[in-house]
């Protein structure tokens, strides 16, 4: 739901969560998942609200002192208690001990994962690049089913049980939701069309990296499934969505079919869903894991870096698959030629742009 904004500021007044609303709407109208429609219905109709340092000491060879400041996260967990009034009751800050509530801990784990991927592969410290604290509420709503960024926290529901469990559970989806943070202070991509699928990708690219990043996985090792075990054993599907294969993360008798396409022949019309932005976010996607897997090794020094830089890299707030390809491929260029080679037939092979090599002349 997006309200009368300026270009600027037109993707935050709205409120991304990681599952979309076409599968809340399809659930809420389960015969077979009884419960679970019944929280479907009730998130639908709830709708979405609204400078850490750490200090090292050493010895050096001489016997001095050595301090050493590097960046940290400023976390704090709140418990919304099932109401859904935020913040919420703190209950861990960032130097306290782990809590008896698993939601929590895994809350603060998240958050410090996403910290540390921004830090590591990209020099960003935290979301908005001057280490911003990191706020976020579990336990929201009754049975709420989904997790979603607010423009200033991260806020998890703890599922209906039947079809979502706990939201926390998944790296991927604390990623996601955190990176909406970063594209807010950066980009700010309209959420609407073409702009808003991209929204939507970058945070999913966001939030695999970052579970890659926490599990020192390779572009070949990852498993590239955003949102992979937050359906319960009773749907039949793997995650919310596949990036390196859009379209096959589900398909239930219920929920339906995965419904991302993976190429643009099939981008999706649709007034819906802010004009399909978790739909076609499918393509951008792909593109982004065969440009990975293309280049080998850990995502975020290749692909990622590339991504990363045609974000930051003073990108229209209204950019199209096109424009954003353009900026990857300019980003990807200063990085190697290996990454560029990766990035550019990429794009070509899901359609966004043109294969620029000329065909093999016929010789005869």
């Amino acid at each position: 739901m997006v309200g009368t904004m300026s270009t600027g500021e037109a993707a935050y007044t709205s409120i991304q969560g990681i599952v979309p609303g076409y599968l809340l709407a399809r659930l809420a109208r389960s015969d077979r998942y009884e419960r679970a429609a019944r929280a479907a219905q009730q998130t639908l109709v709830a709708g979405r609200p609204v400078f850490h340092s750490t200090l090292e000491l050493s010895i050096g060879a001489d016997g001095s002192l050595i301090a050493e400041v590097s960046a940290a996260p400023t976390r704090s967990i709140f418990d919304a208690q099932n109401t859904e009034k935020l913040p919420g009751v703190l209950v861990r800050s960032e130097d306290d001990e782990p809590v008896a509530d698993a939601a929590v801990n895994e809350a603060f784990d998240g958050l410090g994962a996403t910290f540390q991927l921004l830090l590591d592969a990209f020099t960003r410290d935290s979301l908005d690049g001057a280490g911003a604290p990191l706020h976020a509420t579990v336990h929201y709503g009754d049975r709420y089913d989904n997790a979603f960024w607010d423009g200033s926290r991260m806020v998890f529901g703890d599922g209906d049980g039947e079809v979502f469990t706990s939201f926390t559970r998944s790296v991927s989806v604390i990623g996601h939701e955190l990176g909406h943070g970063v594209i807010q202070s950066s980009s700010g991509l309209v959420y609407q069309g073409q702009s808003g699928a991209l929204n939507e990708s970058i945070a999913d690219v966001l939030g695999v990296l970052t579970e890659q990043h926490l599990l020192d996985q390779t572009a070949d090792q990852a498993s590239w499934l955003v949102g992979e075990g937050i359906f319960t054993e009773a749907v039949q599907g793997r995650a919310l969505r596949s990036m390196l294969e859009p379209g096959t993360a589900y398909d239930d008798d219920e929920l339906g079919k995965d419904p991302q396409p993976a190429h643009m022949r099939d981008y999706v019309q649709t007034d819906e869903d802010n004009g399909g932005v978790h739909i076609n976010s499918g393509i951008p996607n792909r593109a982004f894991a065969l440009a990975a897997r293309a280049v080998g090794g850990h995502a975020w020094e290749g692909a990622g870096l590339a991504w990363y830089r045609a974000l930051t890299g003073g990108l229209e707030p209204t950019a199209g698959f096109s424009e954003f390809a353009e900026a990857t491929l300019t980003a990807a260029a200063d990085i190697g030629v290996t990454v560029e080679t990766a990035v550019r037939e990429a794009w070509v092979a899901v359609g966004v742009i043109e294969d620029a090599r000329e065909p093999e002349r016929d010789p005869r």
